[in-house]
Parts: structure tokens; C-alpha cells; sequence
């Protein structure tokens, strides 16, 4: 079996990846749910039907896993077949801004199909260009934990950076250091002047992280300034005498999409439908003579049902990451039980739709605005106990209801067994 397929399983619990469900990933909650089975669509039912069918996904699961194998599953598709009918593929500027007031639904028995309009959309994102090591690197910038930052940079590159005061509270092990000037020669960097320079890139992901602390470096009055393109140049003119440098207590969300030695996945199926998988990159285009990169930006809900949409920069473990498309960063793990990762709820069975995992998309515990909002998400898992009866949950207070109710099961997400988090930062594509 190739990599490819052995991995397919294992993202069926992420909730960026269209696949089947892996047994061996299960909650505990999850397990009781699967041995009672279902005659519903999503179905997840115990049985064994053999080698033929491992590896092989039919619809939203794995084949040995749906009763009949895949015989079965092609006979239920004779009798009852829906069709998700795609949004228009051209590519436009012009696209109106989303309606947040409301949402565009529409339900189809007998399975029971949830569509959202407009559920993938380009996002073109401008950059920034650093140095890493003598080396170029282009950057985003779409979170900071200080509202001043938020401001200064939103109106430098024209492209909005939202507030996430809790990133302050990210632990240093989830950070990389980098360096800002604030005066000396003229460029593309943050505070008007040269690029900033990382201290590492996604090529050493044992100390890679997307989430930056940051040192402030001054040219001292008499000097000459130059470009200093990597951290043994700042430190040498440190050691000299010719710049200070001052730490700043912000957090920004500066993920890397080009670096010396890389960069991130474009994905070669550059049509986007409704129904586009998570799978084989999110980045539709990088540009760096125009220094804009193009993400697809998907479609959901808010804590309190508001539609939101977001991006998918990078992402621990790493296998789950590579199948994506985005960049492993396994710094993020020290976020799974800090105060600056919020929760994300995905659905893995009920109403068929435009979510990760082909079922309705998913909730979060934090949305632009919000003073809990963050671009990290810990990622946790809905499962209806009789997905049959299952209906459409918008809200944190209707998640919160039906599972007290004992009509839900949630889980965390733990795919490869390891803790999972999620850089998706929430943007505004039609800006």
C-alpha cells in the first residue's frame, strides 16, 4: 500500500481532508457510536469484509468499513443520489461581500444535503519580503496580539490584520524570534524599513512556528546603516556598537509561503467548486514580482452562527500537514492546552454538505472581533449518535444544547495519536 493511502485514514479526524474514517482514531465516544452502527448516510458500522476493501474509500468512509463492503456502497448509490451543483469557477473581483445576516441553505430528502453557497473562494493576500540566513523569504501577516501593530501594518499593505490579543499569551516554546527595524534603510519591512529577519524557516521545523516574538533593532545615531540580512549580521553589529536592539512584547501570525530552500504547495486543480478537497495544497498562486499569494478560503460558521471563512497556512502532526499541502510546524503541539488556542468543532457524520469531511461545515469558539479569538484552533470532532435524525447546528449555544441533550458525542482530534492544531487564520477574502 502506498503512503498515500495509508494516510488516508488518518485524516478522515482532521477536519481539513475530505476521507473516511480510521478506526484505530476513535474516542472512546466515537467507538460506542461506531459499534451500534447506522442505516443512515455517514454511517460508520463494525464488520468484516475482508483485505479487498482496505485502503479503498466509498463516500465518506473506508470500504471495509461500510456494511456490505464496497458492493454495498455502490448499491445504496443507486438508491438514493444526491448532487452538490457547484459554484461558478471564474474567477472574479467583483464578487459581492458575504452576507454574514443570514445563511443560504438548502435541504434535499431523502439524505438530507446542507449546500453553502460560495463554500471555497480565492483569498488574495499580499506579502511581505525578509531574509533568512542571506536568503530571501515572503511572508503574510494576518494576526497580531497588539492593536497598534493590527493598525500600523492593515494600513501599510492595504489588507486587513485582525486582533487576537490572546496570541500574547502563546508559550515561548510556540514561538521563533524575529527581527524588525525601525529605522536605517528604506524597504519592505513592517515599521517602513528593511524586511525582517527570521531565525528560521520551514525547513527546520523542529524550531519553525508561523507565531513570532520580536525584537525591535535601531541604527545608533552616527552610524551608516546597511541591509543586515541574517542574525549573525545583527548580532556582529551589535557586538560593534552600531545597532540596539529592544524586545517587543507582540505576537504576530507571519506564516512563510516562499523560503531560501522551499516553499509552500500550490495545488495543481486550480478550479474551485463547492465541493473542492482540503487535500493537495491551499494556495492557488504565489506571485513574488507583485508579492501576493492566493489561498483558497473556506467557508463557515461563527460561535454564534455568523458565516466566517478562513485559510489553511500549516498545521501539526506532519503527516496529516504534507497531505494538506501546508507546512508542518510541530512548535504548534505546545498550544494544545494554552489559553492561545480556541476551540474548532468539525462534523464527522449527519447532514451531507460543504464541510471538511463532507458532512455540514464546521463551528467556532472564536471569530474576528471577539475578545477569545485566535488564528490556532484545537481541533474537536461532532459525531451524532443517530445521524438520521440529525439537523443543523449553527451555533456554539446549539452544539452545547444537543450534547446535553445526549444526541452528540465530542471528541478532541488526535490523528497519529499525537495533538493536533490547526494555524486556519479567519479573513474577510472579499476585502
Amino acid at each position: 500500500m502506498n503512503k498515500s493511502l495509508k494516510y488516508l485514514a488518518i485524516l478522515a479526524l482532521i477536519p481539513l481532508f475530505t476521507a473516511g474514517l480510521a478506526s484505530n482514531y476513535f474516542t472512546e465516544a466515537d467507538a460506542a457510536t461506531k459499534s451500534q452502527g447506522s442505516e443512515a448516510a455517514g454511517r460508520v458500522g463494525i464488520n468484516s469484509f475482508g483485505s479487498a476493501n482496505n485502503g479503498i474509500v466509498c463516500g465518506d468512509v473506508l470500504c471495509k468499513d461500510y456494511p456490505g463492503g464496497k458492493a454495498g456502497w455502490e448499491a445504496d448509490q443507486g438508491k438514493s443520489k444526491t448532487t452538490v451543483i457547484p459554484q461558478s469557477t471564474e474567477k472574479t473581483t467583483t464578487t459581492p461581500k458575504a452576507d454574514t445576516t443570514k445563511t443560504d441553505v438548502t435541504e434535499k430528502d431523502p439524505d438530507s444535503v446542507l449546500r453553502l453557497s460560495r463554500a471555497n473562494v480565492p483569498a488574495e493576500i499580499p506579502m511581505h519580503k525578509g531574509f533568512y540566513n542571506g536568503g530571501e523569504v515572503y511572508y503574510i501577516i494576518t494576526d497580531s496580539s497588539d492593536a497598534m501593530h493590527a493598525d500600523t501594518i492593515s494600513k501599510k499593505q492595504g489588507w486587513k490584520v485582525e486582533l487576537a490579543p490572546i496570541l500574547a499569551k502563546a508559550p515561548a516554546a510556540a514561538l521563533s524570534k524575529t527581527y524588525m527595524f525601525v529605522n536605517g534603510v528604506s524597504g519592505d519591512g513592517v515599521h517602513g524599513f528593511q524586511g525582517e529577519v527570521f531565525t528560521s524557516t520551514p525547513s527546520q521545523p523542529d524550531v519553525y512556528s508561523a507565531l513570532t516574538s520580536h525584537v525591535h533593532v535601531t541604527w545608533n545615531d552616527g552610524k551608516q546603516p546597511k541591509v543586515l540580512d541574517s542574525e549573525a549580521k545583527i548580532l556582529t553589529a551589535v557586538k560593534n556598537g552600531d545597532v540596539t536592539l529592544t524586545e517587543v512584547s507582540v505576537v504576530l501570525n507571519m506564516p512563510q509561503i516562499v523560503w531560501p530552500d522551499g516553499q509552500m504547495t500550490v495545488k495543481e486543480d486550480k478550479t474551485l467548486t463547492d465541493e473542492t478537497p482540503y487535500g493537495g495544497g491551499q494556495v492557488l498562486d504565489i506571485d513574488k514580482k507583485n508579492k501576493t499569494v492566493t489561498f483558497i478560503a473556506h467557508r463557515g460558521w461563527g460561535p454564534d452562527g455568523r458565516t466566517i471563512y478562513y485559510i489553511v497556512t500549516d498545521a501539526t502532526p506532519s503527516d496529516p500537514a504534507g497531505m494538506m499541502g501546508v507546512v508542518s510546524a510541530p512548535t504548534s503541539a505546545s498550544l494544545i492546552a494554552n489559553a492561545a488556542a480556541v476551540d474548532l468543532y468539525q462534523f464527522k457524520n449527519g447532514l451531507k454538505g460543504t464541510g471538511p469531511m463532507g458532512f455540514q461545515p464546521g463551528i467556532a469558539a472564536g471569530a474576528p472581533g471577539d475578545a477569545n479569538y485566535s488564528p490556532m484552533w484545537r481541533i474537536f470532532m461532532i459525531g451524532w449518535n443517530d445521524p438520521s435524525s440529525a439537523q443543523l447546528l449553527e451555533t456554539i449555544d446549539d452544539m452545547n444544547a444537543y450534547k446535553k441533550a445526549g444526541l452528540i458525542d465530542i471528541g478532541i482530534a488526535r490523528p497519529m495519536d499525537s495533538d493536533h492544531i490547526v494555524n486556519c487564520p479567519f479573513i474577510d477574502p472579499f476585502q
